[in-house]
Parts: structure tokens; sequence; C-alpha cells
């Protein structure tokens, strides 16, 4: 039996729905959600990545801010700019698009971030909060994956999750939500200092693919129904293709068909789910409080 396809677009789709009910609530009560989104240099898939949320920003009812900076802006006047936001009563959420240029220390950005605005999930304050147990706001793409996980009812109580990739913004945070008691899983986190990763994939009930390595998961690295959840997004050369490249996953996606009970894809799996997450904590941002697990 080939294994169920997530569609994480079309999960998106009923968060959106329910934020955008929030938003014309909130509305009603003469408060309008803001997200500022500060935007440095020209990178391209920067640049689509702030046009897709300001495009899904507009659907919900959400006013978008977009901040655009040159790529040389001094690291100052980002904080200053920062600290504008910080004060502002009609600003409810603030993301800074990465990656960033050289000049800018990511540590001192996003740490600038007010916790109560920082619906990105990246302040070391919102990370700690994260890591203790307590409310705060978590990136999008872990609470995306938690989010899925539950729609399709795969079960996560009592499983041995795998997650490859250790990233401030996927793999520490995505661990630490999977071993809250809500969730209570038990976790391997494998990375590139990590001997023999297929006998830990081997073993997983679920594995979530987030290396940055294209085609990292194969068949042969995953028992017999498990959930295979794949965050990568990788660049490959392909002459057939417009733009000289087309798009693929940490994982085998067509290979793993018949072999696990659940895969995603990586175009419309966990993508989508982060711009949904990061709405619904914008919402959580104007409404003040944390939409629990």
């Amino acid at each position: 039996m080939p294994a169920i396809i997530i569609n994480g677009t079309e999960t998106a789709r009923k968060i959106h729905g329910q934020v955008k009910t929030r938003t014309a609530v909130l509305k009603e009560q003469g408060i309008f959600p803001c997200l500022a989104v500060i935007l440095i240099g020209e990178n391209p898939a920067s640049v689509s990545y702030v046009k897709g949320k300001k495009k899904v920003l507009d659907e919900i009812g959400i006013e978008g801010r977009i901040i655009k900076l040159p790529e040389e802006t001094p690291e100052a006047e980002v904080l200053s700019i920062i600290a504008e936001l910080n004060a502002d009563p009609k600003v409810h959420g603030i993301l800074i698009q990465h990656p960033f240029p050289p000049q800018l220390n990511e540590n001192k950005i996003f740490s600038a971030v007010l916790p109560a605005k920082d619906v990105d999930g990246f302040n070391p304050v919102s990370c700690g909060m994260l890591a203790s147990g307590n409310p705060g706001f978590v990136p999008g793409t872990p609470l995306g994956i938690v989010y899925l996980l539950r729609e399709y009812k795969i079960p996560v109580a009592g499983s041995h999750v795998v997650i490859l990739g250790r990233s401030n913004i996927v793999g520490k945070p995505l661990a630490n939500l999977l071993i809250r008691r809500e969730l209570n899983a038990t976790v391997t986190i494998c990375h590139t200092g990590t001997p023999d990763i297929p006998g830990f994939t081997r073993r997983a009930d679920i594995i979530v693919a987030a290396a940055g390595k294209a085609g990292l998961v194969t068949p042969d690295m995953v028992k017999a129904g498990a959930a295979v959840i794949d965050v990568g997004v990788n660049r490959i050369p392909d002459a057939s293709k417009k733009k000289g490249f087309r798009l693929i996953g940490d994982t085998d996606c067509e290979g793993l068909m018949e072999k696990a009970g659940w895969v995603t894809q990586a175009i419309g799996g966990v993508g989508p789910m982060t711009v949904a997450m990061l709405m619904q904590n914008v919402a959580d941002a104007a409404e003040g409080i944390h939409t629990p697990l």
C-alpha cells in the first residue's frame, strides 16, 4: 500500500481560515494586527519569500509593513529600526528576513526584537522559554510539523523521532517541542558528527529530514510504515528547466512511497505550514496570548 502524502497546502489553508476569523474579530475590537517585515538586500530567495508572505497577509487581512533596506545597511541602522518597531503599539509582530548580509550579527539582530513581538521565535529569550517548557513564540517550521503530525493522526506519544539536523530554526526547537509532556516523544538528533545515521533512522517511527542535503534519506534507511517529514529544499541543476534547476528535498520521496507510511513532498509539504504558523503567531501577538499545543 503506497504511503499517504501529507498535504501541507491543505492544512495551511485551514489555519489561514482560522486566523482570518480571529483577525476579523480583533478588528471589531479596534485591534488591527500588523506584521513588520525587514528585508535587507535583494537576495532572490528572500525577496520571493517576503512576496509570498505579503500575499498571505493580504488574504488573511493582516497588515504587512514591508521595510526594504539596501544590502550595505549598517548594523546600527537595522537595530535602530527594530527599536522603533518595538516601541510602535500598532506593530504586533516583527520579522527580519534571513539570511543576513555579512556585516550583521545574527544574534544581535534576533536579540533586539522584543519577545512579545518575536513571532519568528528566534530571540534567545523565546528559545529559552521553549526549552524550559514555558509559553512563548515557537519558530514556524517546527510548529508546522507538529500540526501536520496531528492533522494526519500520526502517533507521536511514545514514538521514536529521529531529526536529521541541529539548526536553531528547525532541529533544536522541534526536539524541544516533541519532548514536551503534551507530545511525549523520544527524540534523537543526528548531525554531521553522527556515525552510522542509517542505524538511527531504521529504528525511527518518525524521521524529520532537515539537513539541507538533497536525497539524503533513501528507502533502505527507513523502516516500513514510518512517517517521513521532509524539510529540505535543495536546488539541483537541470538543463531541461527554464531556470536551469529543479527543487528537491532531503529525501527520495518517490522511492519512499512503497516503504513509508506517510511522506511529505519538498513542495507543498512543510513550506506552506511555516507561513501559516507565522500568521497564527501574529494573531497570538495581537491578542496577547500563545496558542497552546
